[in-house]
Order: structure tokens, then C-alpha cells, then sequence
């Protein structure tokens, strides 16, 4: 499949109050981070700490994002951080059609197809799927012409009762490392789009289950939680892995995730194999 552009509307994490002290007291309390800690990881006192949070001194644009930095803020809210100092944002936000992305568009390209016959895709923040190889094709048989029309999304895909989700075999172990995956996002994000997502995944019954989604785990021993998915009368067996860009400079791209199935088991991985032949 093509790379798409998307277009994504993430929150920025913006608690009560006005300026940038109430911002960064916000995150350093999620980090769980006291004025002490966070003045000797950035250089600096904790009074200065003290006075910046309570809006008595303004940091410099250094100081935003030296804090920033060591409290992991996501690039996106780094510039609300600067904003809110009175500061221009430092960080771009290039669409993904843009040419000056087509390097990236190109390498995202060549490293997904390269995984075949292995499932891969990449998605944005939100989960919108804005590449994937023909292994994830191959996952995605059966699913209705109503759920592939894009712009297609990953969690919807997979969770949605007319989805993946009835050739799940392991579906409650698999909707809850997922659903917790995306809380954890949230609590780093606190993206609207992304908790409507969440609460829209998270009201999918679990066909097959119950409406829990529960069902025994898999006795089979594995060295990562595997999805175990029927296809084609064959159960295969997944792990997953996602990886991200490291330091990114640009908000589209630091938000962009490249998920990879590795095969669980030697009969899956002959399968797959076989299917590519």
C-alpha cells in the first residue's frame, strides 16, 4: 500500500491555569518528578523551579525546553510549552505528502515491504494506518468493505466486533494489552481524539466471549504475549514490536509508529513463508 497523508488533531496537555508555569508543574507532577529532581537533571535550583511553576520568572526558550527534555514531554506539547512562555513554536509540523518528507515516506516504504511475508504498517497518533505491506493485507481477510474504506484505523480493525476481532483467538488477553497500551497513551498525551477512540474500542463487545472479552490465556509458553489469529482455517501466532523515531524534529514524525509481527512459532513463520512463494 501507498503512504497516505493524514491529518491528525491532537490536544495539547493544557491544565487549569494560564502560562507556561501551570504547564510544566502539570507534567512534572505526571512524571512524578519533585522540584529537587528536576532542578538537578536541568542545571538549575529548585527555587528557580519554584518561581517558574508560580509564574514569579519566566524561563528562557533554553530553560522550556531544557525542562521539557528531562521530563519526556512529547515534542507536539513542547511547543504549547513555548507558547505559553511567549515564545515561537520550535518544532514543525510537516504533512506527510509533503516533498520535503519523501525520503522519510520512501524509507518507511522500502522497510515495511522489506518485512514480507511478516505483517508491518505504520501508523500515526491516533492509529490511522498510513502504510502497511501485503502481510497485513493478508490479516485483514474477511474484514468488510464498510471498515477498509480509509481512512483505515488499526485499533477499529482489529477490536471491531466485525473486524479481526472473531478470528482472534486469544481476544480478551489481546484487547486488554491493547486498551492498556492506548491508557498509557493517553496519560502521556491526553489526546481527545485519541480517548474517543479509546472509548469507542473499549464499548466493542468481544464476539465469541462475552462482552469482557475474557477467555482463558494461551498454556502454550511464549517469550512476549502473542495474537493468535485464525486464517484460513490456520491459527498463526504474532508478536508485535513498535518502534519510533529516535529524537524527532518534526511533530508529524514523531508521532509516527512502525508496528512489526514477528512470527511466534516455526509453523507461522512456514506459513507465511509459503503464502509468499
Amino acid at each position: 500500500m501507498t503512504i497516505v497523508p493524514t491529518g491528525t488533531d491532537i490536544a495539547a496537555a493544557a491544565p487549569a491555569g494560564k502560562g507556561v508555569g501551570p504547564l510544566l508543574r502539570a507534567w512534572r507532577e505526571r512524571r512524578r518528578v519533585s522540584q529537587l529532581e528536576l532542578a538537578l537533571r536541568a542545571d538549575s535550583s529548585a527555587r528557580h523551579i519554584s518561581f517558574v511553576e508560580t509564574g514569579r520568572s519566566r524561563p528562557s526558550e533554553e530553560m522550556v525546553l531544557r525542562l521539557a527534555e528531562h521530563l519526556d514531554v512529547p515534542v507536539r506539547e513542547r511547543n504549547s510549552l513555548l507558547l505559553a512562555a511567549g515564545y515561537a513554536p520550535r518544532y514543525p509540523e510537516t504533512p506527510l505528502d509533503d516533498p520535503a518528507l519523501d525520503a522519510l515516506r520512501e524509507g518507511l516504504e522500502r522497510l515495511i515491504q522489506g518485512y514480507d511475508p511478516y505483517p508491518a504498517l505504520v501508523v500515526d497518533a491516533t492509529y490511522t494506518v498510513v502504510a502497511a505491506n501485503r502481510g497485513i493485507t493478508m490479516l485483514l481477510d474477511g474484514v468488510p468493505e464498510s471498515l477498509l474504506q480509509p481512512p483505515l484505523n488499526a485499533m477499529r480493525l482489529t477490536l471491531h466486533p466485525q473486524g479481526m476481532a472473531p478470528r482472534i483467538r486469544n481476544l480478551g488477553e489481546w484487547r486488554g494489552h491493547l486498551l492498556a497500551q492506548m491508557e498509557r497513551q493517553i496519560a502521556l498525551h491526553r489526546s481527545e481524539p485519541l480517548r474517543a477512540l479509546y472509548e469507542e474500542v473499549r464499548a466493542y463487545p468481544a464476539p465469541g466471549t462475552g462482552d469482557e472479552g475474557d477467555e482463558q490465556p494461551t498454556p502454550v509458553p511464549h517469550f512476549a504475549l502473542p495474537m493468535r489469529i485464525e486464517h484460513d482455517g490456520r491459527v498463526l501466532s504474532f508478536v508485535s514490536s513498535i518502534a519510533t523515531f529516535n529524537t524527532p524534529m518534526d511533530v508529524t514524525v514523531s508521532e509516527l509508529a512502525i508496528e512489526t509481527f514477528l512470527p511466534a512459532d516455526p509453523a507461522t513463520a512456514k506459513y507465511l513463508h509459503a503464502l509468499g512463494d
